[in-house]
């Protein structure tokens, strides 16, 4: 499980931000479609587990396989994008425009909400079989995940609008330290663990991610959630994106390019270059 330095993969995430920058239209779709669906599979499980065992530590430490099985197959979330694609354009690429960004976050957010929404109907297909069965206590469980975090959050006014605001922000810090820190090794094992962790962590916290809610919010709306559309994009799916990309960029991204690609001189280099003009 070779160690890779920041200094080393910090070029990495600019390359790779810019790769997801000039990828195709039909792969970004593919690539995006395809993570949004396996993350709402994973959070299908994680909470079916949750349910059956009544721990939710348990659901947590159980989630990550979802983003490790995306992360590996290089399958995009938008929470990813967030965090890479700009550092491209911050690093000025050639070609890396505003509106290349802008085009890449819209194409994604579409294709994870695809993927998303087709595991929810999938999901509660198989639990109701066919909608002819109320779902169980499974179903009452998400309908009422979905009304605290929506209705929940409407009773605080704006306090509960900023506080989902923070919780997409921690949400996004962690998991975008999922996917710097698969950088960290070149085995799979190591990158397995690196990703685990910070994922786990968001999960078990009750942190808000925006394309899990892509899958959890019409899924808990067809298990009889009482909330409407509206309600679940102000009061959870737009305060989360926001939180998604300020965690993501100012969290993470930013941080590690000012300070391990665009470093500054040494204090100590300075210190000894001072010296030498005393000395002279």
């Amino acid at each position: 499980m070779a160690y890779i330095e920041p200094n080393e993969f910090a070029t990495k995430m600019v390359d790779s931000g810019e790769q997801k920058l000039f990828m195709s239209t039909k792969d970004t779709l593919v690539r995006a479609f395809m993570a949004g669906a396996i993350l709402g599979l994973a959070a299908f499980f994680a909470i079916t587990v949750i349910v059956q065992t009544g721990s939710l530590l348990v659901g947590a430490m159980l989630f990550p396989v979802g983003f490790i099985m995306l992360y590996l197959m290089k399958f995009d979330l938008l929470t990813g994008v967030f965090t890479l694609v700009p550092l491209a354009l911050l690093d000025k690429r050639p070609g890396c425009t505003p509106r290349n960004v802008l085009r890449n976050w819209g194409l994604v957010f579409v294709g994870n909400f695809a993927g998303a929404l087709t595991v929810a109907f999938f999901a509660s297909f198989i639990l109701t079989y066919g909608y002819n069965t109320d779902g169980g206590e499974l179903a009452a469980k998400v309908g009422s995940i979905g009304e605290s975090r929506t209705l929940g959050y409407q009773e605080h006014g704006m306090a509960g609008w900023f506080t989902i605001f923070i919780r997409g922000m921690l949400c996004n810090w962690m998991v975008s330290m999922g996917v710097v820190g698969a950088m960290i090794s070149t085995s799979a094992t190591g990158k397995i663990v690196a990703m685990w962790m910070p994922v786990m962590l968001f999960f078990f916290m009750g942190f808000e991610h925006s394309i899990v809610n892509m899958f959890l919010f019409p899924f808990s709306m067809i298990m009889g959630g009482e909330f409407t559309i509206m309600d679940y994009l102000v009061w959870n799916e737009i305060p989360t994106v926001l939180g998604n990309l300020f965690g993501g960029l100012l969290l993470v991204g930013l941080p590690i390019y000012w300070t391990h690609v665009r470093t500054n001189p040494e204090r100590r280099a300075a210190k000894i270059a001072t010296e030498g003009r005393l000395v002279s």
